[in-house]
């Protein structure tokens, strides 16, 4: 008799920074969600799709759950706790050390009150000796009742095969949700803008990046089927950003759409043809009406 399928949406939380979207991608073998160094780099739940024999796993990257200081922030923390009413289980992901602030405390009330298995994954042990992720472990052991304790460096794609086994011994048997070629249901409008602000992230300093939005003005293919014409308008709240994000006879702007372009030609498998502008809508991440018109709303979640 064939083995029951698993299937199930699985929910990644943990504080900013933690390596969540790192994680998601390399579980999957393709870059869906954008990564930085800079916290808070997720703002909306990213849904990817893992398939193997053993059957579907739906994850779903959320924002880092942060202390919010504006609209914006609190539509991020908004978007990762309620993910937890539509998921089978929950990847809590921490970095090593034996310290378990007032966010850790939260974070256990929600995923205790939740009822959820929970899985405690300790991410970047390529940074420390094994004697700190025993301490780490020790440090978690009596805030939340664990299905199970992985340590990975999702980086390196260290032990994630052992992520994925403690993942579908607590999913329920049922039928995938997906087709078996789905890697992810984002629009693919949406990961292109996520792109351009991942580049932007990774070219700017520690300031303008939080104030800044990317919108998708067109995206079309030419009737050749040779070229994907984007244009795109990166988005921020004061004239001086502005002129940092254009840069120096535009040096900045080029560098952020030339690295944009060559990760959105990867994913399209074809020439892009991007152009980029930069507009100023001042304190726009305090504003319920543009939040929504560049893609956060609240209703949504």
């Amino acid at each position: 008799m064939a083995e029951q399928l698993k299937s199930g949406y699985v929910a990644m939380i943990g504080r900013p920074n933690v390596g969540k979207s790192t994680l998601m991608n390399h579980l999957i073998g393709q870059k869906i969600a954008i990564t930085s160094r800079k916290p808070q780099t997720t703002r909306n739940r990213i849904r990817t799709v893992y398939n193997d024999a053993r059957g579907q796993i739906v994850f779903l990257d959320t924002p880092g759950i942060h202390k919010a200081k504006n609209r914006l922030g609190e539509y991020m923390v908004d978007a990762a706790e309620k993910s937890l009413k539509d998921v089978d289980a929950v990847l809590w992901l921490i970095e090593p050390g034996d310290f378990v602030g007032a966010a850790e405390q939260h974070i256990a009330g929600l995923l205790g009150r939740s009822g959820l298995p929970v899985i405690l994954v300790i991410n970047k042990t390529d940074r420390c000796r094994k004697e700190e992720v025993a301490k780490t472990m020790e440090a978690y052991r009596g805030l939340c009742r664990f299905a199970d304790t992985v340590a990975v460096s999702a980086l390196h794609s260290t032990n994630l095969d052992l992520v994925l086994d403690a993942v579908f011994a607590v999913l329920p048997t049922g039928p995938r949700f997906f087709d078996e070629d789905t890697i992810t249901d984002q629009p693919v409008r949406q990961i292109a803008a996520e792109m351009i602000r991942e580049k932007a992230l990774r070219s700017m300093g520690q300031e303008i990046p939080h104030g800044i939005a990317v919108v998708i003005e067109k995206m079309r293919e030419r009737p050749d089927g040779s070229v994907t014409d984007i244009e795109a308008v990166i988005i921020c709240e004061r004239e001086s950003h502005k002129g940092i994000i254009i840069g120096k006879n535009g040096a900045m702007l080029k560098k952020i759409g030339t690295e944009a372009r060559q990760d959105i030609e990867k994913m399209l498998d074809g020439h892009v043809n991007l152009k980029l502008w930069v507009k100023v809508r001042k304190d726009w991440r305090e504003s319920d009406i543009l939040l929504k018109n560049y893609g956060y709303d609240k209703k949504e979640l």
